[in-house]
């Protein structure tokens, strides 16, 4: 992959998400636990397990809890701190953090402690920037690249990254010094549109499509009964698909 390619970042939280994404040619991994719940912090062993598997980078997202809400408690980052020294310890190539204030701007004081105990490895923030103020979100972008985040996930305000096509192309074209990587709703069918509009240099996707029978590289069995261990069990299970990799990296280097 050079320099100049249009790189895929998919976020998954198996083995065998992991494993298609690095087979479909994603250039970077997001590691979550619990995507139905917007992605939580992974556990140390399925890191360790997965970079014995794979070459390419993982980044660990950091987030304790589900909510939008993204305002922690003094013992809420200490649980994510604790996460990120075993994680580095595990492994992790980089993070992906955010949290914000009860007034839905950056908080800078617990940010700041991410990114001092990342003691220099890169951090994505993530879309916890899409709450924040559309109107202030130059002066908003300044303050993510000050505290010294290297990326930032955005999907521009709106739902889908489609929809906030336009924002996320401002922000891309005016901050040059800090890669703006859209997500959310990225899917084979407008990607094309979406790398159009933006420039974007990375995008994110989960590049997933319903799991058929369970693989032997960590696909998850659905046992034909009646009994649910959660609310997801009755949603149809869906899994990072190679097939939908590829096509996502053959689209993204058609662009380029």
């Amino acid at each position: 992959m050079s320099t100049h390619d249009i790189k895929l970042e998919v976020c998954v939280d198996s083995i065998g998400s992991a494993l298609a994404a690095a087979e479909g040619g994603a250039a970077r991994i997001e590691l979550c636990s619990a995507l139905t719940e917007g992605g939580l912090t992974p556990s140390p062993g399925s890191l360790k397990t997965i970079k014995k598997l794979i070459s390419i980078p993982i980044y660990c997202m950091l987030r304790p809890r589900r909510g939008n809400d993204f305002t922690y408690s003094n013992s809420e980052m200490e649980v994510v701190l604790l996460d990120l020294e075993l994680l580095r310890a595990n492994g992790a190539d980089g993070f992906v953090f955010g949290a914000l204030t009860d007034q839905r701007t950056i908080d800078v004081e617990k940010c700041h402690r991410v990114i001092e105990h990342a003691a220099g490895m890169p951090v994505t923030f993530h879309r916890a920037f899409d709450l924040t103020n559309p109107q202030l979100m130059h002066e908003t972008v300044t303050i993510i690249k000050e505290l010294g985040f290297k990326r930032l996930l955005s999907s521009g305000f709106r739902a889908t990254a489609i929809e906030g096509s336009e924002n996320l192309a401002q922000l891309i074209a005016k901050h040059r010094d800090i890669v703006i990587m859209p997500g959310a709703g990225i899917s084979v069918s407008n990607l094309d549109e979406l790398l159009t509009v933006t420039k974007c240099i990375e995008f994110h996707a989960s590049a997933q499509s319903v799991a058929g029978a369970p693989s032997s590289n960590g696909g998850v069995a659905r046992m034909d009964c009646d009994v649910t261990m959660g609310k997801q069990d009755i949603e149809p299970y869906t899994t990072t698909d190679v097939h939908v990799v590829r096509q996502m990296v053959s689209i993204a280097m058609a662009a380029k």
